[in-house]
């Protein structure tokens, strides 16, 4: 019996043609946001190697810079497009924002993917976040509904732990919800009150209470 030979992954030139194609589905204004990030970087070094090259070797390494620099500014620009593309994919969808909490969300945040509050009529739900800047609730579905979940939410963190900030955030369809892919940057714009020791203890407490709620 012939033995199946494992395929090879795409390399990484491939892999990132493959995102490249996927963002641009979505957002077919990535290339022209991926030109600039490149030629910005170059024509600055070029105009830099003119102005203070001095000699042929001081003139290419200004230009290899560059070069160097535009690289990495399409590398950033693309995953953050991509993000962006990808989450605008399931924005709208039950358990969007559990998957932001899962994979896009910083080391000093503990977040989960399943959430702490669900309307099975509705399919709203209320997700937690715990950080540096406290508790975050975030709601998933339009405000009018998710705010008394919020509220119910917020009052339980309260009596638990009453000295630790809680935020909300409302993320649905309302002009002033926050969209996906600005979940992380708007949790990591708040400030800081707790050490990273207490935001541990802060989410093994939560965690205890809802183990033993049955949650």
């Amino acid at each position: 019996m012939a033995r199946s030979t494992p395929e090879k992954e795409p390399g990484r030139f491939k892999q990132m043609w493959q995102v490249f194609q996927m963002t641009r589905r979505s957002d077919p204004g990535i290339t022209w946001y991926l030109i600039l990030a490149f030629i910005l970087p170059v024509a600055v070094a070029i105009v830099l190697a003119v102005l203070f090259g001095g000699n042929v070797i001081g003139m290419i390494l200004y230009i290899v810079t560059g070069v160097l620099a535009g690289v990495l500014l399409v590398l950033v620009v693309l995953g953050r497009r991509a993000e962006r593309a990808a989450y605008s994919q399931i924005a709208g969808q039950p358990g969007a924002v559990g998957a932001v909490l899962k994979n896009g969300l910083r080391r000093s945040w503990i977040g989960n993917e399943e959430p702490i509050g669900f309307s099975p009529k509705t399919k709203d739900a209320v997700y937690r976040a715990v950080g540096r800047a406290g508790v975050v609730l975030i709601g998933e579905g339009p405000r009018s509904r998710t705010q008394p979940m919020l509220d119910k939410e917020r009052a339980a963190v309260a009596r638990l732990l009453p000295n630790v900030p809680v935020t909300l955030l409302y993320v649905g369809p309302d002009v002033d919800s926050t969209p996906l892919h600005k979940i992380s940057r708007s949790l990591n714009r708040l400030p800081r009150k707790l050490t990273k020791a207490e935001v541990i203890q802060v989410d093994k407490r939560l965690s205890s209470v809802a183990k033993v709620k049955g949650f």
